[in-house]
């Protein structure tokens, strides 16, 4: 799949999340495959841009291109600003969010809540495509409700703006992250347009992968939540697409190593405070298939400091390599 210049091999996107696909997560996940990275979400609002929480979301220094960010609000002026902004700061791909279905989002009449008002939608994608000399993509639900399904309407109109790239999460604003994605949708889109469609929801194996791009026609697959604490995922779709054999699972010393990487990665991006306490999601993310889980949580959670962190992980992996039952009581 070609977005603009950039060609994305293989097609297969990390997609933004927010709280998630910081930097030092999108490296990772480029490392082990994704073909590209989707920033967090950030403001288009420049009276936040200088925050650390912006700074640190706005950071592409040393990132592999291309370097796509995907920008939120609801004036066609304010974004078209944002979207100079994020290229005069490394973006080399803008994406707009009009899918993130979070009500604190929504109720700001951003995200998937623009999806209400067809209009806007034009003059903001116009607005941004304008300002612009680098590529912009857009990321959409299927519509707001089960009555409300205007995908295909917002699709055409993104074509004809100059979006050139679509991505389309198989599920209304309402539904958020429940019931089953709507396969059938994402391909009456791909059908209807010239540009490439990226599919997303519920991608999580090799085996789904393949499914959905064949019930969908899609050009890229977009995965999120099943790479939260597997980002080796994307290796594995990859290698079964093109092959259509299965990588072996990772080994327990291959899972340590890309972790203490990721933990590496996050203190020292964030530093040490902020760093240890948002890398306890991804440690709990790491060890959710493991019997133990929830006793490794509430230990490394205790942890305050980068050495105890790092030092708690790495007993815990040795214990699995091992073959014995991880110790767990030991305070941070």
């Amino acid at each position: 799949m070609q977005i603009g210049p950039h060609p994305i091999t293989p097609a297969l996107v990390l997609a933004p999340m927010a709280g998630v696909t910081d930097k030092p997560f999108r490296q990772l996940c480029k490392r082990l495959g994704a073909g590209l990275a989707v920033s967090e979400m950030t403001t288009g609002n420049p009276l936040l841009w200088h925050t650390r929480k912006s700074l640190h979301r706005m950071d592409h220094i040393g990132e592999p291109a291309p370097i796509s960010v995907q920008i939120a609000g609801t004036e066609p002026q304010v974004l078209a600003d944002a979207a100079r902004h994020n290229v005069d700061h490394g973006a080399q791909i803008i994406d707009i969010n009009m899918g993130c279905p979070a009500k604190k989002v929504c109720n700001a009449w951003a995200g998937s809540a623009l999806m209400r008002d067809e209009a806007l939608v034009a003059r903001i994608l116009e607005a941004v495509v304008r300002a612009v000399e680098v590529p912009v993509t857009l990321k959409i639900r299927t519509g707001w409700n089960a009555e409300n399904r205007n995908g295909l309407r917002i699709a055409r109109i993104a074509e004809s703006a100059g979006i050139v790239a679509l991505a389309v999460h198989g599920r209304t604003r309402d539904q958020q992250y429940t019931g089953v994605a709507e396969y059938d949708t994402i391909a009456e889109i791909k059908s209807a347009l010239r540009i490439p469609v990226m599919a997303n929801g519920d991608i999580d194996s090799p085996h789904k992968a393949a499914f959905v791009l064949q019930a969908t026609g899609a050009d890229a697959l977009l995965i999120g939540r099943a790479a939260q604490g597997r980002p080796w995922i994307f290796r594995e779709i990859s290698h079964y697409l093109a092959t259509g054999d299965l990588l072996p699972a990772p080994t327990l010393g291959d899972v340590r190593e890309i972790l203490l990487s990721h933990l590496h990665a996050l203190h020292d991006f964030y530093g040490e405070h902020q760093g240890v306490r948002i890398a306890r999601k991804h440690l709990g993310w790491y060890a959710k298939d493991r019997p133990e889980n929830a006793a490794f949580r509430a230990v490394v959670n205790r942890a305050e400091s980068a050495e105890a962190q790092i030092r708690l992980t790495s007993d815990y992996f040795d214990a699995l390599i091992a073959g014995v039952v991880p110790e767990l009581s030991v305070a941070a």
